[in-house]
């Protein structure tokens, strides 16, 4: 079963801490959005290996975007 991490508002995406093929553990901070000049930690709600990234470093997003796939 794959976990798809969503956007949850708009931002720069300022640190991607992971990498596609890397395992995570629940709570990891796999990456941070800068928000309102605000850094926004996501972490991963579940355990398992990092399946796709959908955003690096320096991208502009938008909320509700794909960000990482973790199966």
């Amino acid at each position: 079963m794959t976990t798809l991490i969503e956007l949850e508002t708009g931002g720069s995406v300022w640190k991607v801490l992971v990498k596609e093929g890397d395992d995570v553990t629940e709570g990891q901070t796999l990456f941070i959005m800068e928000v309102m000049k605000m850094e926004v930690p996501y972490d991963s709600p579940v355990t398992g290996r990092i399946s796709a990234l959908h955003i690096a470093e320096g991208d502009v997003a938008e909320e509700g975007q794909p960000a990482v796939e973790i199966g």
